[in-house]
């Protein structure tokens, strides 16, 4: 007598874990990056930097969410997965305004001119981080902007980071606000998203977009760290 062996069933992985396992490649870099920034001998001198960068990312996430929440609900009749990424932004974008100001704050806490990062035309790397999501929102699908978010949030700094920071600065407490709260904020921010990514029906088109998007900001937010090292 003959018998047939079957493998157990084994649940399809989630639509965050896909994300994930993507975002993941080009983690090692980026990390390597931004440590190389930290553990400089210049910290000092590249800190205030970084917040002016920082400012010229921050002050973009709420016009790309409203941008990407508009066109989400232009597209909700007829589209489901517009609709769920509508409903995720419409709460989102409350928990995101005023961001830029704590960046401001920190600069100025610092000693250094909280509008110098308004002075100043972001350069190239900032608008290739951010210019990209506009473009993908309006001529592709406003899906993409998670991708987006997925690797700016999806990666808190550990809690003890600031405290790190003002021991290698010498600046004071204040001037570290802004990376404070994100490690404690973007621990909850990164479950939300992922739980918003997986009630999504994503196709096959959508996950990729989701990809394209994460690992062009991945690259970019990589891109940055070079800029400071430079």
């Amino acid at each position: 007598m003959s018998h047939t062996t079957y493998a157990p069933a084994t649940a399809a992985p989630s639509n965050s874990s896909l994300l994930v396992s993507k975002i993941q490649l080009l983690m090692p870099r980026i990390n390597a990056l931004a440590g190389q920034v930290w553990e400089s001998p210049d910290v000092a001198e590249l800190y205030p930097r970084y917040l002016c960068l920082l400012h010229g990312a921050i002050r973009a996430t709420v016009p790309l969410m409203e941008m990407a929440l508009e066109r989400s609900r232009a597209l909700a009749a007829t589209d489901p997965v517009a609709e769920g990424v509508a409903a995720y932004l419409a709460k989102h974008i409350r928990e995101e305004q005023g961001h830029d100001e704590w960046v401001r704050q920190d600069l100025a806490a610092i000693g250094r001119d909280p509008d110098e990062p308004l002075r100043s035309m972001p350069g190239p790397s900032v608008a290739n981080l951010v210019g990209a999501q506009y473009y993908w929102i309006r001529h592709h699908h406003p899906v993409c902007l998670l991708g987006h978010i997925a690797v700016l949030e999806g990666y808190p700094p550990p809690p003890a980071f600031a405290a790190v920071l003002r021991e290698r600065t010498g600046y004071p407490w204040e001037g570290f606000r802004t990376l404070h709260r994100h490690a404690v904020l973007d621990v909850r921010h990164r479950d939300d998203l992922r739980h918003a990514l997986d009630d999504l029906p994503l196709a096959a088109e959508h996950h990729a977009a989701l990809g394209v998007s994460a690992l062009h900001t991945a690259h970019a937010t990589a891109a940055l760290f070079e800029t400071l090292l430079k």
